[in-house]
């Protein structure tokens, strides 16, 4: 009998997870075509959408990415493909934060992934900060692939919890992956998994009591050393540079924030991406004017 029970138990809870799995995509394609980058596929389904492209700069296709629930709760499953053909240069940012919510009483995972592929062309993938509520159980993974002559600029900032709110993370999990290739080589593969109870957080060596982390990756200088020196110089000059560290590695500049201010590090790695811009993407910084509402 008890047997019996624990697999009905067990079907309804397996039942219950297939009821609480909302999933949702956007594939964006972009090529180039008389001289200008144009969106040449948006297929989607459920709540993610491009409204439409702009362009600042003539050529240069710039997208805001949209997910108008704001936020991750459990049993979404997020899925976001951006193909960048030969000769196109697209920036895709995003309208505001991204959220992930408090887990519900069965702890359903939610979920996140960003697949983007660069094939000789170039690209800049420049979103809002994610910030993580106490009591999340979330997967966020982001791959880039580069291809040829490929140009690239990331960028991702991870809030833990809502400090400033009087809300920090003491339950939960969140795993968060970021890997980028160039030619099928493995370039950068950072992977975290923490718990709220995970001694990483308080680790001199980990997180060091900090609630915010920040990475960004350039990829295509023709020098990095002397892109990486130019920053250090510009970072010397700013009063929270001791938030900063910059390295070169495998022909790929990455830059770390580590503080507890999300504000802070989005204008500070903001502030490098300016200065990379135009030695990677060969074009003055153009900042995406939704960055200003």
């Amino acid at each position: 009998m008890t047997d019996y029970l624990n697999a009905i138990n067990n079907n309804q809870a397996s039942q219950t997870d297939q009821q609480r799995h909302w999933p949702a995509w956007i594939a964006l394609g972009f090529d180039q075509a008389r001289g200008k980058t144009r969106m040449n596929q948006m297929q989607f389904a459920g709540p993610l959408r491009v409204q439409r492209p702009f362009y600042p700069e003539g050529d240069s296709c710039h997208v805001y990415l949209l997910h108008p629930p704001g936020g991750l709760v459990s049993g979404d499953d997020l899925h976001i493909q951006v193909d960048c053909q030969p000769q196109s240069h697209a920036l895709l940012t995003t309208p505001s934060a991204g959220k992930i919510y408090q887990a519900d009483s069965a702890n359903i995972e939610q979920k996140q992934r960003v697949d983007i592929s660069v094939d000789n062309a170039k690209c800049e993938w420049l979103p809002m900060e994610t910030i993580v509520f106490d009591g999340a159980h979330g997967f966020l993974n982001t791959q880039i692939n580069l291809y040829g002559d490929a140009r690239f600029i990331g960028m991702d900032v991870f809030c833990l919890g809502r400090t400033h709110s009087g809300l920090p993370f003491e339950q939960g999990m969140i795993e968060q992956t970021f890997n980028l290739y160039h030619n099928d080589k493995p370039l950068l593969l950072d992977r975290q998994r923490l718990g709220s109870q995970d001694p990483l957080i308080e680790a001199l060596v980990g997180f060091n009591n900090c609630t915010v982390s920040g990475t960004l990756v350039a990829f295509g200088a023709g020098a990095p050393e002397q892109q990486v020196e130019q920053l250090r110089q510009a970072m010397a000059d700013i009063e929270e540079e001791r938030c900063i560290s910059i390295t070169q590695r495998l022909d790929l500049i990455l830059v770390r924030y580590l503080g507890n201010c999300s504000e802070q590090a989005q204008r500070l790695l903001r502030q490098c991406w300016q200065i990379l811009r135009p030695s990677i993407i060969n074009k003055p910084a153009c900042v995406p004017r939704i960055w200003n509402t």
